[in-house]
């Protein structure tokens, strides 16, 4: 096994922030920051200081609030062409920011020289050499980013190598290859990697310029090609969490750090930093704002996940049978699935990892296996609905406590039409029973299941004021049985949060107001025990 030094550099607040349909907060980035230092990133790139307000603003905050280990990286380009780097006001805010490591990117492909930067190939040598010079005067470390390197090399690789050599005369300390166009293959990453310390005679395990790698995902690529640089002697891989990036993405870093780390037996992080990876790419797509992927590897909530009832006893017998690690290296969890495949042995599984521990032999346990088919033959899914799957158990051991009744309820729109657009608003009346106290309440909404939500809210947190922190974060409706039209059977998923943890509850009726009312429901019952430690191990059989 491996024990080399891998240098990971987290670009999530720059590159990754250029993904369509993340915009971050200042406050975003600096809850960013500081979850990827307390999980050892070494290197984080902030932002570009002076391309944008925001970026300004956030090297100065950084100073209220200093990073415990990780050095923050400024972000910027070389200066302009036929402009002196003591007059470039790019170059200015870069040394206000104040950072001890600065990344400057430059053009590898002459393409981009004449075309893009309209000026002459020794003009650009000249650009790279002279900035990175002028940052290192300054007492600035420069990591040198070799924009549309690969590319580049393809096109020209004798001008593409003089960039390079320009960066290390002017004192780079690392040299970072880009697949800026997401492009290039595994094997030709290889092969260029391989060339390229040749052609610069470099000695990788001696002090001096170290390489890196900057992928992007256009060909579904970027992780391959950054462990194929790995390979090749790069020991700085540039990336983002959950491979945020602009068109494809950058390469993941949830799931590059396990497989060097784990895998190949490189040292990105330290065990017990591994282990917050899948909270923390939780955390940061609830601070992005984009809904995690489930199925990604390594820290999907799928990742782990079994639902075949062969799958599931050969799991519980020996995890290597079907899991290529141990989930908890990388902070997961296994998942059973509960669906209409499941046998006794998913129940079981799935109980216990609720803390319920069921015996095959008890009846109980078979009863509750026959109500889960017979149920999601009516259209529920557990599978997607671990929640109500947990109430279901505890009314079947008759240990579901009853927090309150809901007595009747009627929910009445008007649909408000004009020329420019149609405006509907609803109005729920619900009676509620709780302690034997009859209430009843009336709310507002922007539609039916809003204002029955806000009625019953409202009739509930006199008693249970902890739902003042529920709030929804998911609603979604599927058809069941798309021939009969509107009188279609319906199926509502509703995710609820409390701020800290996520539950999904599952209605189903012919009438989406009824499928609404029954999801949302259990899932304030669900949040209210689960706020109260009341859903706790419960032991049952021998």
């Amino acid at each position: 096994m491996r024990e080399k030094k891998i240098w990971l550099y987290d670009t999530t607040l720059r590159d990754g922030a250029q993904r369509e349909g993340i915009s971050l907060s200042l406050t975003d980035k600096i809850k960013i920051v500081h979850k990827l230092d307390e999980m050892g990133i070494p290197f984080i790139e902030g932002g570009w200081p002076g391309a944008n307000p925001k970026d300004v603003q956030f090297f100065w905050q950084l100073k209220e609030t200093p990073l415990k280990q990780a050095q923050i990286v400024a972000f910027c380009s070389t200066r302009r062409p036929h402009q002196s780097c003591d007059h470039d006001p790019m170059l200015k805010a870069i040394l206000a920011a104040n950072t001890h490591w600065v990344t400057i990117f430059g053009k590898s492909w002459d393409l981009h020289v004449t075309e893009g930067l309209k000026t002459s190939l020794e003009e650009n040598l000249a650009m790279i050499e002279e900035t990175v010079a002028f940052l290192v005067s300054q007492g600035r470390k420069v990591i040198y980013d070799a924009e549309h390197w690969f590319d580049g090399y393809q096109a020209n690789p004798d001008y593409a190598i003089a960039t390079l050599k320009s960066a290390i005369k002017g004192g780079a300390k690392w040299l970072v290859f880009c697949d800026t166009n997401g492009g290039t293959l595994p094997h030709e990453i290889s092969r260029i990697v391989s060339e390229v310390v040749s052609k610069l005679n470099l000695n990788l395990e001696e002090e001096g310029v170290k390489l890196g790698i900057h992928t992007h995902n256009d060909s579904g690529t970027a992780v391959a090609n950054a462990i194929a640089s790995v390979l090749e002697g790069v020991t700085m891989v540039q990336g983002t969490i959950n491979g945020y990036g602009e068109r494809c993405g950058n390469a993941n870093l949830c799931t590059l750090i396990p497989n060097l780390q784990l895998k190949l037996g490189y040292q990105c992080l330290e065990k017990e930093d591994l282990t917050q990876l899948a909270p923390n790419s939780r955390y940061i797509s609830e601070i992005v704002n984009l809904a995690p992927d489930d199925h990604a590897p390594f820290v999907g909530k799928s990742a782990f996940a079994h639902k075949g009832g062969i799958h599931v006893s050969a799991v519980a017998k020996n995890p290597l049978t079907y899991e290529h690690i141990e989930p908890e290296l990388v902070g997961n969890e296994r998942k059973i699935v509960i669906s209409d495949q499941a046998g006794l042995s998913n129940v079981i599984a799935k109980a216990k990892s609720l803390g319920i521990t069921l015996d095959k032999n008890d009846p109980t346990c078979r009863e509750i296996l026959q109500k889960l088919k017979n149920l999601e033959h009516q259209g529920y899914q557990f599978e997607g609905a671990e929640a109500s799957f947990e109430l279901l158990i505890l009314s079947a051991l008759k240990q579901r406590k009853k927090l309150f009744s809901i007595k009747g309820f009627q929910v009445h729109c008007d649909i408000l039409a004009s020329e420019k657009n149609n405006c509907s608003n609803a109005l729920a009346t619900i009676k509620v029973l709780v302690d034997e106290k009859e209430l009843l309440e009336v709310a507002e909404g922007n539609g039916p299941v809003s204002a029955l939500d806000h009625a019953l809210r409202k009739a509930l947190v006199q008693f249970y004021p902890e739902i003042g922190q529920f709030h929804l974060t998911d609603y979604k409706v599927r058809i069941l049985d798309s021939t009969a039209g509107t009188d279609a059977k319906t199926r509502v998923l509703v995710e609820s949060s409390n701020g800290e943890s996520r539950w999904t509850t599952v209605g189903v009726s012919t009438n989406i107001i009824d499928a609404s009312y029954q999801a949302v429901v259990e899932g304030i019952e669900y949040g209210i025990l689960l706020t109260k430690a009341e859903i706790s191990p419960i032991s049952v059989g021998n």
